[in-house]
């Protein structure tokens, strides 16, 4: 799978997929555009729940496994959020859906207009996701449904006192971010587009969003503190603004550490989102965490962080390591 860009591109992609295959399928681009995803539950009984949504840190246009997944969606209305929900649950209904359904959206970040993408009627990498994230065992709940029972008389077995027609509502926020291994295979592209190329990923879960994000940054690589600059990262797209801005514009895995240097050298909110289209609310989220460590200096010391400081610090997500690092 992949993007035409032209006409010869279109060739290009038609003619591999047609070596494999009778078929290709053609769809609209829609790159740039938010992507949604919701897990439904529904009995035999006609009983249907949302259990979790979910929203992708990048703009459509790469592929899930390889996206930074938020849950719940952060940067949606009140009336996307509900109007989203209340077409998931008519598409699962119409379609005659029991068990565990994950429908995936298009949403466009300048209206309401959404499409489609896909509506899966199993269980999923994102269904695990939302299963560790709200506490609903979907899996559990899947078999059972399929055997015939339903979910006001089921019972959710990891909370124990609700039923499993209670929507889950979180006050947390749980991240999932890939884990990359492209160094290990020769002649592979870094650049990421529809075709999965993540080796595995990690969950983080926190209070807010700075915080779960830096939580994840740090599981996927051990040697990273957080969301900081890299030397190596930052000396060359000092020199090179060009290269800043072809790195943020095209999908990659290092692209967060390159946001680290877009911030880092005032790059503004708006400049970022052309480039990169990830919603200015995290984009303001990711600048937060890079003011506060500019505000870390040699010259504040460690001694003069007051408690409220360090509790700031903690609640954005800064690792002790981070902050003795900085001071």
């Amino acid at each position: 799978s992949g993007f035409a860009h032209d006409v010869e591109s279109l060739r290009e992609l038609a003619s591999k997929a047609l070596a494999k295959s009778s078929q290709v399928i053609i769809d609209e681009d829609l790159r740039g555009w938010k992507e949604v995803e919701y897990e439904v539950v529904r009995d035999c009984h006609d009983n249907c729940i949302t259990v979790c949504n979910m929203e992708n840190f990048d703009p459509l246009g790469i592929h899930t496994g390889d996206s930074i997944v938020v849950a719940p969606s952060q940067t949606l209305s009140n009336r996307e959020f509900y109007k989203l929900r209340e077409v998931a649950l008519k598409v699962v209904r119409n379609l005659g859906v029991v068990g565990e359904c994950n429908i995936q959206y298009a949403l466009n970040p300048k209206s309401e207009e959404y499409k489609i993408i896909e509506v899966n009627a199993r269980l999923s990498r994102s269904s695990a996701l939302a299963s560790k994230a709200t506490g609903y065992p979907l899996a559990y709940v899947a078999c059972k449904l399929a055997l015939g029972r339903d979910l006001v008389a089921l019972r959710n077995t990891v909370t124990g006192t609700t039923t499993a027609c209670f929507e889950p509502s979180l006050d947390y926020v749980t991240i999932k971010m890939p884990r990359w291994d492209l160094n290990k295979f020769k002649n592979v592209s870094n650049d990421l587009g529809s075709s999965m190329k993540s080796v595995g990923e990690v969950m983080a879960i926190g209070r807010k969003f700075e915080e779960t994000f830096q939580k994840a940054l740090r599981m996927v690589d051990a040697s990273c503190d957080g969301f900081h600059v890299h030397e190596d990262i930052h000396k060359r797209v000092t020199e090179d603004r060009a290269h800043l801005e072809k790195m943020l514009s095209t999908p990659s895995p290092e692209r967060v550490k390159y946001l680290a240097s877009a911030f880092e050298l005032g790059l503004s909110i708006d400049k970022i989102f052309n480039l990169t289209r990830i919603d200015r609310w995290f984009l303001v989220k990711l600048r937060t965490i890079s003011d506060m460590s500019k505000a870390l200096t040699p010259q504040v010391g460690l001694r003069s962080l007051c408690a409220g400081d360090l509790q700031l610090l903690k609640g954005r997500g800064f690792a002790d390591k981070q902050i003795a690092n900085r001071v």
